[in-house]
């Protein structure tokens, strides 16, 4: 079987996304409630009943809104290292101990033929990390919540078939925009977020022979747009001499609307 997913979710106001591989099947982060989270598996075709488990990658709200409440209805486990553990405990509510597992940054965890590698990444959160998942020669790889893509994370990302990749503001709107300079410059920070122009930057040094896409994920709702985005990303990577739509393809994520289930 192939490895397939799709972007359930995917901006300020809720992330997710749903990988599965030989009948594993895994929720990166559940930022939206209990109940749009089931709206959006039914609109690709799947149950939250049927997930082997949630992989959190960090506190945030926007990354774990849903986690307690499915997993108490569908009695999920639920994956994080420790101090995630320790700093989104009380912000979840009760979860009982059977269904709480520990999955250290840096590591990997199999489950079947599906192996599933954390890494850690730049954001303003306890022990912030993300999953590069593999099957076979099959590589897809989520990153998100980053203020920069650092050489490390990058030889952990490279040459995948496909990147949920973070492509969060455009620098100018961002600059001139409403927020109070406390929070733009959290933003701007090396533990924010990644610009479009950087994001761009990042996906030209990590793209590889087999690569076929970029799911461009987590846009500023208020400080960015999906046309702009993608625009600001080509043309980045155009000066940079890669084309979009030779070597690979860019994709939009939407923060209620998901992605097609796609099998690589």
């Amino acid at each position: 079987m192939s490895l397939h997913f799709s972007v359930l979710a995917s901006g300020s106001t809720g992330n997710a996304v749903f990988v599965e591989a030989d009948g594993q099947s895994f929720l990166v982060d559940a930022g939206l409630s209990g109940k749009q989270m089931e709206g959006l598996f039914q609109q690709i075709g799947k149950s939250v009943s049927d997930l082997s488990g949630i992989l959190v990658t960090h506190e945030h709200s926007d990354h774990i809104k849903g986690i307690g409440v499915l997993a108490r209805k569908y009695k999920l486990p639920v994956y994080a290292n420790q101090k995630t553990w320790h700093a989104m405990d009380r912000l979840i509510g009760e979860v009982a101990v059977d269904q709480k597992f520990t999955f250290d940054m840096e590591t990997v965890k199999t489950f079947g033929s599906l192996d599933i590698e954390s890494f850690g990444v730049s954001h303003d959160a306890v022990e912030p990390m993300f999953y590069t998942f593999h099957h076979g020669d099959k590589k897809l790889v989520v990153i998100t919540d980053t203020g920069y893509v650092s050489d490390r994370m990058k030889g952990t990302i490279e040459n995948a078939d496909y990147y949920v990749f973070e492509s969060n503001h455009d620098v100018q709107m961002l600059r001139m925009g409403r927020y109070p300079w406390n929070i733009k410059r959290r933003i701007l920070s090396d533990v924010g977020h990644v610009s479009n122009e950087d994001a761009a930057i990042a996906m030209g040094e990590v793209a590889g022979d087999r690569t076929k896409g970029f799911y461009l994920a987590h846009l500023s709702t208020d400080n960015n747009m999906k046309d702009l985005a993608r625009m600001s990303v080509s043309q980045t990577l155009q000066d940079r001499g890669i084309i979009v739509g030779e070597q690979f393809a860019l994709y939009d994520t939407d923060p209620k609307i998901p992605t097609p289930l796609v099998a690589i």
